[in-house]
């Protein structure tokens, strides 16, 4: 008989989180799941209200302070996602399959070090990694302990895996009616594909994007980084933020089913509408064009290229006024969107030859401020920009082998928003704290688990 007070899948009462309050052995009161004890709804208003402390002196918490959210997910996708929630102050937990080493990233080339790689710092940072095994019963027990106190349970598994690895709400609520889980997958978890894997390009060519990226007397061309990825991310983020502000006025979980190919099948957005409901067609468009607008694209210049994006009349106005050609405004052929675009060769080719004479950074001096225009910047550029810079989306992050990680932050700027992340974690690293602090789980409970592989060896 086992003398561990709180043997495995046994304890009513896990430890709550350390964001949660002070106290042994205390199950966090149902109500009050992710919110904390400054923000309450008003049941009268429907409205947020939140006491703020007006001092000068005192940082805003971070705004998901007390959400703890469990997340077996690997490589970009997903990771991508819960980083964005990480940042803002929740906790992850990220579960990790020690059968197989582990999250994939961690071995991504070309810089990459035993179990880690700054592949995968990229998508992990501030996060805790456990290491349990879901296919073993002593694995699922644990996950249910975890998802007793937890807020909610994220995957980007294939659409088949969440149910088989008791990932799904069904599974879940009986021991966390307010558990909201959230599934993001390649196909989502109905249809003919909901079994197949699914990844960033093969998306991509699933749902058009290759059919419409690349010139046009080129091969489909798929997009320069992995946007279907981490469009997905920010989806199923949305949707699992709308099942906790949901289980929050109502006790009542749900499962949240966000699929990649869904993802990007809805940002076709006015290409869908016009092929579904005109003869309508998109073609790739020479030089990254627009299918419709015109002038809407790059331009060589004596030293490069130059974006120019004329989406509104006074834009174009403008820029025929700057460029020294005023004669094309007056010119019939050029008079309208239509026209322009019935007439688009013959006045590209004026464009085309007058920005040759430029450098970019002479075009980009005189049209700021008149026409919207970009330069085409290589990846380091854009990291050196001033708005960039001015945004601070550059941060530093200490690793104990990497040393100083400079990595792009978060977009979402808020009051509170973590600045210092700790880094992403070792293979495990918090498995044995997770299990005694969060779960009560004892010495010989934990040893059990390491001797049977279902935390590792």
């Amino acid at each position: 008989m086992s003398t561990d007070p709180h043997p495995l899948g046994s304890s009513p009462s896990p430890r709550p989180s350390p964001l949660r309050g002070e106290g042994d052995f205390l199950e966090p009161s149902p109500p009050s799941r992710g919110r904390g004890p400054q923000f309450e709804l008003s049941r009268e208003s429907g409205e947020a209200s939140a006491e703020i402390d007006q001092g000068t002196s005192r940082t805003r918490r971070p705004p998901l302070e007390g959400v703890r959210i469990l997340a077996v997910s690997q490589f970009g996708a997903g990771p991508f996602g819960t980083q964005v929630l990480a940042d803002l102050g929740a906790e992850i937990i990220k579960i990790e399959d020690p059968g197989v080493g582990g999250d994939i990233s961690r071995y991504v080339p070309p810089f990459q070090h035993e179990r880690d790689s700054l592949y995968f710092q990229s998508f992990n940072r501030g996060k805790k990694s456990l290491t349990l095994n879901l296919r073993h019963p002593a694995g699922q027990a644990v996950l249910q302990d975890l998802a007793k106190v937890s807020d909610a349970v994220f995957n980007n598994l294939r659409g088949d895996l969440p149910g088989k690895l008791g990932l799904t709400y069904e599974t879940l609520k009986a021991v966390n009616p307010r558990l909201v889980c959230c599934a993001l997958t390649g196909f989502g978890t109905t249809g003919p594909r909901a079994a197949e894997p699914a990844y960033d390009y093969l998306v991509q060519g699933y749902a058009g994007y290759m059919a419409v990226t690349g010139e046009p007397d080129g091969p489909p061309g798929k997009c320069g980084v992995s946007v279907i990825d981490f469009a997905g991310g920010y989806a199923a983020m949305v949707g699992l933020m709308v099942g906790l502000f949901d289980a929050q006025r109502t006790g009542i979980g749900r499962d949240v089913d966000v699929s990649l190919l869904d993802t990007a099948v809805s940002m076709l957005s006015y290409f869908a509408i016009w092929t579904l409901n005109r003869d309508w067609h998109p073609e790739r468009v020479a030089d990254s064009g627009h299918q419709t607008l015109v002038p809407a694209q790059n331009f060589p210049t004596q030293d490069g290229w130059i974006v120019i994006f004329c989406n509104k009349d006074k834009f174009w106005q403008s820029l025929v006024q700057k460029m020294e050609l005023e004669e094309l405004a007056r010119d019939p052929r050029f008079t309208s969107f239509a026209d322009r675009l019935e007439h688009k060769a013959p006045l590209v080719e004026i464009l085309a030859n007058r920005f040759r004479e430029r450098t970019t950074a002479a075009w980009l001096d005189l049209l700021r401020g008149h026409v919207p225009c970009a330069p085409v910047n290589t990846v380091a550029q854009a990291l050196e920009d001033e708005q960039v810079r001015a945004r601070q989306m550059i941060l530093e992050v200490e690793h104990p082998e990497w040393g100083t990680i400079r990595e792009v932050a978060s977009p979402v700027k808020t009051e509170g928003a973590i600045r210092s992340p700790a880094p992403a974690p070792d293979l495990g690293e918090h498995t044995e704290a997770i299990l005694a602090e969060i779960l009560g789980y004892g010495s010989q409970t934990i040893a059990r688990l390491r001797a049977e592989g279902v935390i590792g060896k």
